[in-house]
């Protein structure tokens, strides 16, 4: 399937953008005192349900890509594509991508075949790793190595495919099999390379889980030698008879006394104190015959694809938390150049274009690099330190547009092959699947609706450009980037501006001086206000509206209502770092759907966090007070105590003893310890709501204003345990979340603090349920003394613009691209306060409805009590969200036919 000018055919919604009437980013004067209008862009007032290029992503993205692009996968499936080489003496192309391998016929532009773990037994359940295809010919034989895991301890597979293509079909011929070792419950392969010496095929395979790397000879299929290398290795290159591996986590930590450690989780990396992010990435090199250590050589952040120079001279490292490639002579061993392939560098410039993909043109003189987050590949002439037969300085000539996320390239003369990790997003809907007559939720006249896990895997075929159309096409990029906004948030603050609520400036005076950031969980805006007519509602997918959540539509109705809000990531391991950072890092883009090492939704994994970390520190680091609410953290206490136990306790008044822990040493003195961590399904939200009124209150108490500037709070139980015997029912957790929610704005709102004080409420994401608008639609909260609007917003939102409003409001400046590009909240207030409280509504439903024992269900209520009850689920995005959609669908709706289509088979076993 070919889309260059739609996407699956859909019909546009609403108004959409124009690229020509974009800001230039080169016009600096801005108009005076009408900085809200300079901030605009046409995108903001569409939505995100369109299908036909260009789209809009939800983090203040467009995606126009320069080129042919070929989507393929099952479209039950979350799909993406990973990695791409060439098939030699062919036209084709092969393709990694999530669930197998697939190959292109790169003249006729379409699917060849595919080859997919679900068609064994045998590897069902497994997916692919983060890159590491390699093709071999061999024999008059085209091989096709990859690497693909599952599982974690002695549930764990981790295998090197080896795959015949014999011109009509993929077959496997063998497959190396890796056991987890130290602390690892995974092995987990990822790059690959295959060396010939003196005859012999061997292929090397990196470990990312054991820290290892194997050399096996193909001939014989034994493993040589088994060599450790630093922590999390990524890529491997082989150049002058060394093999060059990039440490993703850097050197092995020794120094645990004079060094800051943390975990990735598979043992520890240095980290930097102020962020919790690694500190250092290496590059180990290492010799070919006993895999011996030559030497261990810094390179920047996250350093992931590495390739050399065709005549092996030089080695380049893509580093995705420093937006830099290293070049590294191959034979001294010696950095020789770093190049900063930032879309907009300079003093002023940001992190997170996110290098991640490297190529290189036969001669030798241009590298292509694939910045991940500017959906775009950069075009960069190498210079005399980074290539023979070169003068000058390495130099970024350009950047030619990709889809969402280029995350592997290959180049063939004049033709570059991208895989685009994210595509176009989730746009699957329920009438593409072709489901109809869904017992009237999803009917075939009825609205189509989306859910987060369903998107189609793209490849772009782009023909290379001459300079001309490179520098029309870099223009393009940094219009589809909003690299206007860049400008804006650098400009100096006015001297003499009255106080806002949002100002137009950073350092500019706000009314605000508090912001308290609630981040909850899982839910979208259809399965919650959905039935809500004063907004762009679906009904019919409402699951929890007015009945359970009396004060979500409360709030709604009195401050306002917010119909056009997007999450920016698909699943909370993703929405975590895009609410607590506004942006995610190469390792979490490579993790997606697959999660190997970590299913980060609790701040527990060093590689998680990008480069200048999250809000909370960019608040500390410019002298703001901060204090954090159940987020980042673990919660302990007496495991034996039930649900039950801890609610009857605390309505009786007794306190409940517990222990927050967090990995990230500058959280541990931001956090409370009176307000248990989010991570646990067992403890109630009234006994949070009550500890932070409780904190509320001793502020109260205190001279002066002394209430934090910045609270960060985790709500979650709204993510439900599904039908799990001895917890509350989906409606009775979605109301005790709605209640505490209600009674936190309510202690606000008569506090002292009130009038200065503001509440941005959002969900994490949005993977648990159905919208009809997008998948990524959910609800979010504006709630002060000046965001009285009582009326609907229908600004287009996400949550990286709630990001930068605090950042905005606090005077911080934006932590990286994202931000930067997002549009304040400015639609969200007047210039007047109200003079109104919040007055809580009680819950309609018992808190402690709580779902029966096993022994007394029969059919589908057992057998979805039985899958609530699966240990995956103990903790809040444990296990398989796809089930849990089934799940509560059969909690709200009983045996009303359920929208199967939208949420796969609910035999899936996965366990993020």
């Amino acid at each position: 399937m070919i889309r260059k000018y739609f996407l699956f055919g859909m019909p546009t919604v609403g108004l959409f953008i124009s690229l020509m009437a974009c800001h230039r980013l080169n016009s600096n004067k801005q108009s005076a005192g009408n900085e809200q209008v300079n901030m605009h862009s046409a995108y903001d007032d569409s939505t995100l349900n369109r299908s036909i290029l260009p789209v809009l992503m939800p983090y203040n993205r467009i995606i126009d890509p320069a080129g042919k692009v070929i989507a393929f996968g099952d479209a039950d499936d979350e799909n993406h594509s990973m990695d791409v080489r060439l098939i030699p003496g062919s036209r084709l192309i092969a393709v990694e991508d999530r669930y197998g391998i697939t190959l292109i016929d790169t003249v006729v532009k379409k699917v060849v075949t595919r080859w997919t773990y679900k068609q064994s037994t045998q590897y069902r359940g497994l997916t692919s790793t983060y890159s590491g295809l390699k093709v071999l010919k061999t024999d008059n034989q085209t091989q096709i190595f990859w690497s693909a895991a599952a599982g974690k301890g002695k549930d764990s597979k981790s295998y090197v495919f080896q795959a015949i293509w014999d011109g009509e079909k993929i077959s496997i011929k063998n497959t190396f099999s890796f056991k987890a070792e130290g602390e690892s419950p995974l092995a987990l392969p990822n790059d690959l390379a295959i060396n010939n010496e003196n005859g012999t095929n061997y292929l090397y395979v990196v470990l990312n889980g054991n820290n290892q790397l194997v050399k096996i000879d193909l001939t014989t299929n034994k493993t040589v030698w088994t060599k450790a290398t630093g922590v999390a290795p990524y890529g491997i290159v082989i150049a002058k008879n060394k093999a060059f591996v990039t440490n993703w986590a850097g050197p092995e930590a020794v120094d645990t006394i004079n060094r800051e450690t943390a975990g990735v989780p598979y043992g520890k990396t240095y980290i930097d104190p102020k962020t919790g992010a690694t500190a250092q990435g290496t590059v180990m090199v290492m010799d070919l015959n006993k895999g011996n250590i030559i030497k261990e050589i810094p390179v920047g952040l996250h350093p992931n694809a590495i390739i050399s120079s065709t005549d092996e001279a030089f080695v380049y490292v893509a580093n995705g938390n420093s937006d830099i490639v290293s070049v590294i002579s191959a034979n001294s061993l010696q950095n020789v150049d770093a190049i900063d392939i930032k879309l907009n560098p300079g003093k002023k410039s940001y992190i997170g274009d996110t290098p991640n993909a490297l190529a290189i043109n036969t001669d030798g003189t241009v590298l292509y690099v694939a910045n991940g987050l500017d959906n775009a590949v950069a075009v960069v002439k190498l210079g005399s330190k980074a290539a023979n037969k070169t003068s000058g300085k390495s130099e970024v000539k350009g950047f030619i547009p990709t889809e969402a996320y280029p995350g592997g390239l290959a180049v063939d003369g004049n033709t570059l092959f991208v895989t685009n990790l994210e595509g176009e997003g989730s746009r699957i809907s329920s009438k593409e699947i072709g489901q109809t007559g869904l017992g009237g939720e999803v009917a075939e006249n009825g609205p189509a609706a989306y859910n987060s896990h369903h998107q189609k895997a793209t490849v772009s075929i782009i023909n290379i450009p001459d300079a001309n159309q490179l520098q029309q096409y870099t223009k393009k990029v940094q219009n589809l980037n909003l690299s206007f906004r860049q400008q804006i948030a650098n400009l100096l603050p006015r001297k003499n501006v009255p106080p806002r609520p949002i100002p137009e400036r950073i350092g500019e005076p706000s009314v605000f001086n508090h912001v308290l950031y609630i981040i909850k969980e899982n839910r979208t805006y259809d399965q919650v206000l959905g039935d809500m007519p004063e907004g762009n509602g679906a009904k019919s997918l409402c699951i929890y509206g007015d009945s359970v959540t009396p004060n979500q539509h409360n709030l709604a109705r009195n401050f306002l209502l917010l119909d056009n809000y997007y999450v920016s990531g698909k699943c909370s391991a993703e929405g975590h770092q895009w609410t607590d950072a506004a942006m995610v890092t190469d390792y979490v883009e490579k993790s997606v759907r697959s999660w190997f090492r970590s299913y980060p939704h609790v701040q527990e994994d060093a590689l998680v966090y990008d480069g200048n970390g999250f809000i909370w520190n960019n608040a500390a680091d410019h002298g703001k007070t901060v204090r954090i609410y159940g987020e980042a953290c673990a919660v302990h206490f007496d495991n034996k105590l039930s649900w039950t136990n801890i609610y009857d306790n605390y309505k009786a008044g007794k306190p409940f003893v517990f222990n927050n822990t967090s990995t990230i040493s500058r959280v541990r003195p931001m956090l409370s310890q009176n307000y248990p961590g989010s991570d646990e399904h067992k403890i109630n939200e009234q006994l949070r709501a009550t500890a932070f009124i409780k904190e509320l209150n001793e502020y109260e108490k205190k001279p002066g204003d002394q209430l934090p500037e910045l609270m960060v709070m985790a709500l979650s139980a709204d993510h439900t345990v599904g039908t799990r015997p001895g917890y509350p029912t989906p409606n009775a957790m979605v109301a005790d979340n709605d209640l505490a929610l209600g009674r936190i704005v309510e202690a606000v709102s008569k506090s002292r603090f009130w009038k200065n004080t503001v509440i941005f409420v959002t969900e994490d994401d949005s993977q648990a349920g159905w919208d009809h608008v997008s998948a990524y639609r959910t609800t979010g909260f504006v709630i002060s003394p000046y965001s009285r609007l009582k009326s609907k917003v229908s600004k287009n939102y996400n949550q990286t613009c709630i990001v930068r409003s605090i950042e905005q409001i606090l005077g911080l400046p934006p932590m990286n691209i994202i931000d930067a590009t997002a549009l304040p909240m400015f639609d969200c207030f007047t210039n007047k306060p109200a003079h109104y409280t919040y007055q809580s509504l009680p819950n309609l439903i018992p808190l402690n409805n709580i779902n029966p024992k096993l022994a007394a269900l029969k059919g589908a209520a057992l057998h979805f009590a039985q899958l609530s009850s699966k240990t995956e689920y103990d903790h809040i995005d444990g296990g398989n969200d796809d089930v849990m959609n089934r799940i509560l669908w059969y909690a709200a709706k009983g045996k009303k036919v359920y929208p199967a289509k939208l949420a796969g088979k609910d035999t899936d076993d996965d366990k993020e």
